[in-house]
């Protein structure tokens, strides 16, 4: 199953990143994969919210709001950098372990904004929720990043 979305995906992402933007993008001008590094923001900006969620109290409330807007503008360039990572893996295991890890990314991505636009209308309750579902989908998605990189070695240039 997951090889059938992978056979649709891979073409089309490699199509929409021409190679010079692979190269910017998979860190090959700073001799280190960026998208780990890219991956600190969202993952911090949302931690952090996260805390001032439940330890920050009533006046943490604006700080904790604008870190979650600002790990959900970082999902851009960050989710374009391991796009461009997926596109050049070499195994079919990679592959279908990125989609994977891309497709939890992307639930976390949308539970963080969901828990955004909650706080925009006031229901913060409904917001810290979709918060930890967010951040649920965020560490199984960093696990399978981390399976990815250390056991698969993706993006070491250790293939």
């Amino acid at each position: 199953m997951l090889d059938r979305a992978v056979g649709v995906l891979e073409p089309l992402v490699r199509s929409a990143i021409p190679a010079r933007a692979r190269a910017l993008l998979g860190g090959s001008w700073l001799g280190h994969a960026l998208h780990p590094l890219l991956t600190d923001v969202p993952i911090g900006a949302w931690t952090s919210s996260l805390i001032l969620d439940f330890a920050g109290g009533s006046s943490a409330e604006h700080a904790a709001d604008l870190l979650l807007g600002i790990g959900i503008v970082a999902v851009a360039p960050t989710a374009a950098s391991g796009w461009s990572d997926w596109s050049e893996t070499l195994t079919p295991e990679q592959r279908r372990v990125g989609l994977v890890h891309a497709a939890a990314n992307i639930t976390a991505a949308s539970l963080f904004s969901a828990s955004l636009l909650r706080r925009r209308e006031g229901r913060r309750t409904v917001a810290k929720l979709l918060s930890v579902a967010g951040a649920g989908a965020l560490g199984l998605g960093g696990y399978l990043g981390g399976h990815l990189s250390y056991a698969r070695s993706v993006g070491t240039g250790e293939r």
